[in-house]
């Protein structure tokens, strides 16, 4: 793919004065060679491998920012799912690993490390129960891993008994890292449809049947699309808008591919093992900064605040915009590829809960054409787990009904009550507690098995 001078010029005016950067960058590795039954083996060789091909990752990284003047946010890994590589090790080996993989994300010098994964949406091994048992204390033995849980799709339905069972996860996960405000449940995704070329934390994993080594990217931009849709005035039409966004969605993404390929290209030519480019993901994901909002593109176009009759169109205007400007910009579109709508990260989305104009209700409505769903939800800790679990699959089913991408992120923050804030700093910002339901749905969430899949799902 040929990229323009003024292509690159006019993406370096957007860094200056309008928030852009490159969301992430992921290095995913395979770690299917690391598999052994005994746990040192598979430690060693996992710790080993990361080191190995990403020991200058982030220094390459670091150089391409200063060759095109884009700052890349976020210099990420993630690994093949855990359990197809550790399914015969024992609940404390799996604690183990994990601080394994801390080990080495620090040592590289990433943020995070994704992939502590299991795929259970047709059902669980006894490897697969055994990750679920250890989860708590890996999450909270660990400052960088991050996990995701893959718990219905449309071609297998919703495994109604992993989603009770990732409930209690969460709950004793909010219980070991109470000190901390339930931090780490910060980490952990519980997914429908979940995409193996995600390069966004905390639910990024390694494709099972990809090469050994890859990069995505994930290009970002709220600022910049919040420009664009500024300036298109308040008496433009729909059509309007979403050409403006167009045209800038293709800018944003033209500028992520040449960064994720010349990333790809120097970490090939200096670990020496061949890194191939992956895909770009066309997602707005915010940032705390006060511009950096999705909630703001969504003010832009007209509403008076997030919550407000017409958004759940608003945000299928921006997402589908975004989506039709950046697929002609990149050779390959993937991952989740949707507008982030994370409230602790996203201070209009913020805003908008405190002033109750803004529900979990409306949230789980608007993920209906978003690709990210409940994200960065905080709720009481002593939310009963049926009413985590109905949530979750409340949230899956949209998913599955319509072959899309549901997640659910959610931290019940022990010792906190609705009303209350939480406060985790950084990236993951600031959350007010979110009420939930007190009308219980216990006796449906406890039946047990798997809800169907939908009969669109036979296709072949």
């Amino acid at each position: 793919m040929a990229f323009e001078l003024h292509e690159v010029l006019d993406t370096v005016r957007m860094t200056e004065s309008e928030y852009f950067d490159i969301r992430a960058v992921t290095l995913g590795l395979s770690l299917l060679d690391c598999a052994s039954t005994l746990p040192q083996t598979v430690c060693a060789r996992v710790y080993d491998k990361v080191r190995r091909l990403a020991g200058r990752y982030v220094a390459i990284a670091e150089g391409v920012e200063q060759r095109y003047g884009v700052r890349i946010a976020n210099k990420r890994i993630s690994v093949t799912p855990v359990t197809l590589v550790a399914g015969g090790l024992q609940e404390a080996d799996y604690v183990r690993l994990a601080t394994i993989l801390d080990a080495a994300a620090a040592d590289v010098g990433v943020d995070f490390l994704a992939g502590f994964s299991a795929l259970i949406e047709r059902g669980m091994t006894r490897g697969d129960e055994r990750y679920l048992a250890a989860l708590p204390e890996a999450l909270a033995a660990t400052r960088h891993v991050c996990a995701s849980v893959n718990c219905a799709s449309t071609q297998a339905g919703i495994n109604g008994d992993a989603v009770l069972r990732l409930a209690e996860v969460l709950l004793k996960t909010a219980r070991l890292t109470s000190e901390q405000d339930s931090i780490g449940c910060t980490r952990l995704v519980a997914f429908c449809n979940a995409v193996a070329t995600n390069p966004f934390i905390a639910g990024a994993f390694h494709d099972a049947n990809g090469p050994d080594a890859v990069v995505h990217v994930g290009i970002s931009g709220p600022g910049v699309v919040l420009r664009a849709v500024r300036e298109t005035g308040p008496e433009a039409s729909f059509n309007a808008v979403s050409e403006a966004i167009k045209r800038v969605s293709f800018k944003i993404t033209r500028a992520g591919e040449l960064i994720g390929r010349h990333v790809a290209e120097q970490l090939s030519r200096e670990a020496g093992v061949p890194v191939s480019f992956g895909v770009v993901d066309l997602s707005l994901a915010p940032t705390p900064e006060e511009e950096d909002s999705v909630g703001a593109v969504l003010q832009a176009m007209g509403l008076d605040d997030i919550g407000a009759p017409g958004t759940t169109a608003a945000l299928a205007l921006l997402t589908e915009s975004v989506k039709k400007g950046g697929v002609m910009a990149a050779s390959r579109v993937g991952g989740l590829s949707g507008a982030f709508v994370p409230v602790a990260e996203d201070q209009y989305l913020r805003r908008a809960v405190e002033r109750g104009h803004l529900s979990l209700e409306k949230l789980e409505a608007m993920t209906a054409v978003c690709s990210v769903g409940l994200d960065m939800i905080a709720v009481p800790g002593n939310t009963p787990k049926e009413t985590l679990a109905g949530i979750m699959l409340d949230e899956f089913a949209i998913g599955m009904m319509n072959g899309k991408t549901t997640a659910c992120r959610l931290i019940p923050v022990h010792g906190k009550t609705a009303g209350d804030h939480v406060e985790w700093g950084g990236l993951l910002g600031r959350a007010p507690v979110l009420p939930v339901s007190a009308v219980s749905g216990k006796t449906f969430v406890c039946r047990g098995g798997s809800i169907p899949p939908p009969l669109h799902s036979l296709r072949n």
